[in-house]
């Protein structure tokens, strides 16, 4: 018997809310996800097993059997052989995943992520046993759950552990509009690779395949790509694709910046069609030290204190040469912060390689208030929007949450078309779109403040980090020129000491 959307999460949540009290809820993702996918393996196990008798009867053997299985689960492993045990529970499952992971290699090694199981300080052994008797009201196989169903109950989960998570859910989840957002401008097609550097829990990934479903085209073809620097994200990542029906991907596991995972032949990054990634804001101590002589500084290398067009020019060296198209979440500083990243952006604009700077609304990430964008570069630009950038004004496309803002897919789909026709929507909807050419950004010194070529509907947050650094910028530029003029005015004899500044 099937179960609704409704009841799928209603029951997913009550099993994860059995940790509530000794579990920290930034936590639960780290328990209740690999349990999740364990009790549907294991179910699907069971289903499969079922079919087999039914079709082979008495003359079923081992090689038969195991081509009705996607993943082998070694006696002993399935969730009501080892649950049923009443010692030392949390080391039972610990060591039950680490079965499952070696009998699987090559499709589930490190899958479980690195929970301490068998630490009864971190989960006691009661919290483990209720997330166990809620998973039990749940059947998770074939029958029950289809993939579309267990895929939107994951979504619901993640959601919710957002939620919980406050500011720490940056790490791992990326607003659901921002991303189906990012989707429809990309546009990914049948038989294309897409790559994202930051994948986190994976959800732009999901979106792609997503994207292809619902419109009725062939997603099977599509190719995934991620990578994700911290061990249980990564985990979660891999979890959420295998149960969107999704086994054409790979997610490794590393840090981007200082490791590209995904090489070709010749050593340099693999080159994929779309390229996509909400990386963290201004991260610092990001590797700089190590870009001087990197080939991915096709621009020049970011300061150390943010590693903003670190991404961005990953992203680009990572875009094929034929289709390639990136499209990255930023925050408004790197459209008019000085120095070295002013040099990086105008060489990036000179290249003709940044195609549209969508503005987004206000307050959408659990991470950051600061006013965020989208930056869209294609490596092919259309024969009109050569030697232009188009703007768009998102601003105002939200409605007003509790915590966070949300934009309906009304609002997303009105921006994805504003993209494509590069024309604001009819009617009064607070969408200004422009198409600027190269020659005012340039009047304008590089600078893509959006409020420099269009009218921007919402109000602003101040960036103070982003302020203090074009503050920190513009005073050693002072400093700088001061001094090349007070050198050339003592060079022909003219007394500065009257005018020179001596204090800095």
């Amino acid at each position: 018997m099937t179960i609704t959307q409704q009841e799928l999460e209603s029951r997913l949540w009550a099993a994860a809310n059995a940790l509530r009290g000794p579990v920290d809820p930034a936590d639960f993702k780290t328990y209740v996800f690999p349990m999740l996918f364990w009790k549907w393996i294991s179910d699907t196990w069971v289903y499969e097993h079922d079919q087999a008798v039914v079709e082979y009867g008495d003359d079923l053997d081992d090689e038969i059997e195991a081509d009705f299985h996607r993943f082998e689960m070694p006696e002993g492993t399935l969730w009501s052989e080892t649950t049923g045990k009443v010692k030392n529970l949390g080391a039972e499952i610990a060591r039950t995943f680490q079965r499952i992971e070696k009998a699987n290699p090559r499709s589930l090694a490190g899958v479980f992520g690195d929970a301490s199981w068998g630490n009864k300080e971190r989960i006691p052994e009661s919290a483990l046993l209720g997330l166990i008797t809620s998973f039990n009201q749940i059947r998770l196989d074939p029958s029950t759950v289809s993939h579309d169903l267990l895929g939107a109950g994951y979504e619901y989960l993640l959601k919710n552990f957002a939620d919980e998570s406050g500011k720490k859910a940056g790490e791992f989840f990326t607003p659901r509009e921002v991303v189906n957002l990012l989707v429809g401008i990309l546009q990914p097609e049948p038989g294309e690779s897409v790559y994202d550097p930051t994948c986190g829990s994976g959800g732009m990934l999901v979106a792609t395949i997503n994207q292809l479903r619902e419109s009725g085209r062939d997603h099977r073809t599509l190719r995934l790509y991620g990578q994700e620097i911290n061990l249980t994200t990564a985990s979660i990542a891999r979890m959420n694709l295998f149960l969107h029906e999704i086994e054409d991907f790979d997610i490794k596991r590393g840090d981007t910046l200082r490791a590209p995972a995904f090489k070709d032949t010749t050593g340099a990054v693999r080159t994929f069609d779309v390229v996509i990634a909400n990386p963290p804001f201004s991260l610092s101590n990001w590797g700089a030290d190590r870009w001087a002589s990197d080939p991915r500084a096709i621009c020049g290398v970011p300061p150390a204190k943010s590693g903003d067009f670190a991404f961005v020019q990953h992203m680009i060296s990572s875009m094929s040469s034929a289709s390639g198209r990136v499209g990255v979440v930023m925050p408004h500083g790197v459209l008019f912060r000085g120095g070295a990243e002013a040099k990086i952006r105008q060489c990036l604009i000179e290249k003709d390689l940044l195609e549209a700077v969508v503005g987004l609304p206000p307050k959408l990430f659990y991470s950051t208030d600061i006013p965020a964008c989208l930056l869209i570069f294609r490596n092919q630009k259309s024969a009109e929007r050569k030697d232009n950038v188009l703007f768009i004004d998102g601003s105002a496309r939200f409605n007003k949450g509790k915590n966070q803002n949300v934009m309906s897919r009304r609002d997303v789909n009105t921006l994805v078309d504003a993209y494509r026709t590069g024309e604001g929507p009819d009617g009064s909807g607070g969408t200004e779109v422009r198409l600027v050419p190269f020659e005012e950004i340039e009047q304008n010194g590089f600078n893509l403040n959006l409020s420099r070529y269009i009218k921007v509907a919402a109000e602003e947050t101040p960036d103070l980090g982003a302020a203090l650094i074009a503050y920190a910028d513009a005073r050693q530029h002072r400093i700088d020129t001061e001094a090349v003029m007070f050198e050339r005015l003592a060079a022909v004899g003219i007394d500065v000491s009257m005018v020179e500044v001596s204090d800095e």
